[in-house]
């Protein structure tokens, strides 16, 4: 492990201690680009009631908006514990290539805090799932195809 990522992962933890010791998760996040610091989060579903409140979706949204951009390729996430499915899905939309994280879902089994199962039904087809996931394709007449008009609109901007 570089100095650096030790540097950034030790932030990232250090930010989980705190805000467990302000009622929340223990969960921290550091985004990291071209050796700056542009944001960092804490989990704050607790604080927030928002199940999206990740530590490292709160970071990527800062980052984002700190950088005025929703491409966050240049940037490395640094977190406290293995992402979730849910924020490694962000990472990937946001184009981020490279992630590091302190703590693993092994470790977090023993307190409840492992998201492998998750990770392990999210592998599985769509109509195994344990939610009812299904495609239901409907048009309202006379508005046009949705994803036409968004093409045709970036073509014009």
């Amino acid at each position: 492990m570089s100095d650096q990522a030790k540097h950034y992962l030790e932030q990232a933890v250090m930010l989980a201690h705190r805000n467990v010791q302000a009622g929340g998760r223990p969960f921290g996040a550091v985004v990291v680009r071209d050796g700056e610091v542009l944001a960092t989060g804490v989990n704050e579903t607790v604080a927030t009631h928002d199940p999206t409140a990740h530590a490292e979706l709160v970071a990527l949204r800062a980052a984002a908006l700190r950088l005025g951009s929703p491409d966050l390729s240049a940037c490395v996430v640094h977190a406290s514990g293995q992402p979730c499915p849910m924020c490694l899905a962000a990472m990937r939309l946001a184009g981020v290539t490279k992630v590091h994280y302190a703590y693993s879902n092994q470790d977090g089994a023993p307190y409840g805090l492992s998201t492998a199962a998750l990770y392990e039904e999210l592998a599985r087809p769509l109509d195994q799932q344990s939610i009812a996931i299904r495609h239901l394709p409907v048009r309202p007449e006379g508005a046009g195809d949705l994803y036409a008009d968004w093409k045709a609109r970036q073509e014009r901007a």
